[in-house]
């Protein structure tokens, strides 16, 4: 592989190199097809998906969010239900809620996993009537398995059932990891994937996908969809327009048959990152121990995080952080979800992270740059 003069936090172009010949085949057959919305390759794509996360229903749609938002509204949510999630997660999480008519409730998270805290749930939960009436009826719960690895879906499914609530998963980030050998996605009644470019799957456009092993919620996802429609033109109930398109679930059934050996290849990267910068003061990634991480980031804590991050932009590697501000004290949010101080862990959280560069074709020499920099960046702060 050419030499990269920077070193990408992500590289698109790589992963469309890497499987180059078969991609181009694919997308040529769609074109030569001449059926380009709700063919064979969305309908082969949904049933190979379904099969890999281990679930009887796969419906394609056009992005992660209106997976989530769809997912919802199949279980009936909207106006006056309650939500609950956390705030530090992409934005879509809490769009996809509030487009369904209902409140999000953020609750915190864990320090390790960066995941939803089920105790910090339960208290949310037992809140006192009063608070809840001004949010709405306690509904669902839509964990975030964050970075690539899973939450704790044994406590909040044991919370989940103990108060009735529906569970959705939000598997954007978490394409093939599993807990307790079950795969994301299998766990709660509904999940929502993403299919965005970055993704350990991703396309190249948008997409997404919902998952369930339950016909009646599926059979409403598929109406919701297209119009609502059960034949053309005609709406049995009111729907939308979120469909996975030909050209990229071509795509995705290409790298599908791949993904397990690129998750494989973002675990070597990160123990190559463990074993690198095990002997400085760094806060690495955990995993739970029985949990396969997929390491969709490699995400690193440190105090004066921004210093690190302009010493590593000015020796050529790029970093990112996910998430910067928590979705409660975003301008759109802030006073209507939340105040500071309200989600202490989040909060502190949100100053301290850094992602460094993980993807499957990252090089060993080029994993030595970004930790060797790491180190000698913590060398002189702690010197």
């Amino acid at each position: 592989m050419e030499r990269r003069p920077t070193i990408p936090q992500a590289d698109l172009k790589a992963s469309y190199l890497t499987h180059k010949a078969e991609i181009d085949a694919a997308v040529c057959r769609v074109l030569e097809s001449g059926w380009y919305i709700l063919g064979q390759e969305v309908a082969a794509f949904e049933e190979e998906f379904a099969a890999y996360i281990g679930v009887r229903y796969a419906i394609g749609v056009a992005n992660g969010t209106d997976a989530l938002e769809l997912a919802l509204r199949a279980c009936g949510i909207g106006p006056g239900d309650a939500v609950f999630t956390v705030s530090h997660t992409a934005v879509a999480t809490v769009a996809a809620i509030e487009r369904c008519g209902a409140t999000p409730v953020l609750v915190d998270i864990d320090p390790t996993t960066y995941t939803m805290d089920p105790n910090h749930l339960e208290e949310a939960l037992k809140a006192s009537g009063h608070r809840l009436s001004n949010v709405g009826h306690p509904k669902a719960i839509v964990p975030v398995h964050l970075y690539g690895h899973p939450a704790d879906m044994t406590a909040i499914l044991d919370i989940a059932h103990r108060y009735g609530l529906y569970v959705i998963e939000d598997c954007a980030q978490s394409h093939g990891a599993t807990l307790a050998g079950r795969k994301t996605g299998t766990w709660g009644n509904l999940a929502a994937f993403s299919f965005y470019p970055t993704k350990n799957l991703g396309a190249f456009g948008d997409g997404g996908m919902v998952v369930t092993s339950d016909l009646e919620p599926a059979d409403k996802v598929q109406l919701l969809r297209q119009y609502g429609w059960k034949n053309r033109y005609i709406s049995e109930i009111p729907g939308e327009n979120s469909r996975l398109d030909e050209i990229q679930a071509a795509i995705l059934r290409v790298k599908l048959k791949h993904l397990d050996q690129e998750n494989e290849l973002r675990r070597g990267i990160a123990n190559q990152y463990h074993q690198l910068l095990a002997s400085t003061s760094i806060k690495l990634p955990v995993a739970h121990p029985l949990a396969t991480h997929v390491y969709h980031q490699f995400v690193i804590r440190v105090d004066k995080r921004d210093a690190l991050r302009e010493h590593l932009e000015n020796h050529k590697i790029n970093t990112a952080i996910h998430y910067p501000l928590p979705i409660h004290l975003q301008p759109a949010y802030r006073g209507r979800l939340g105040e500071p101080g309200m989600l202490p862990v989040t909060e502190k959280t949100a100053t301290e992270i850094l992602s460094l560069p993980i993807f499957p074709e990252l090089t060993f020499q080029e994993v030595q740059k970004v930790a060797g920099e790491v180190k000698a960046w913590v060398s002189r702060k702690e010197g």
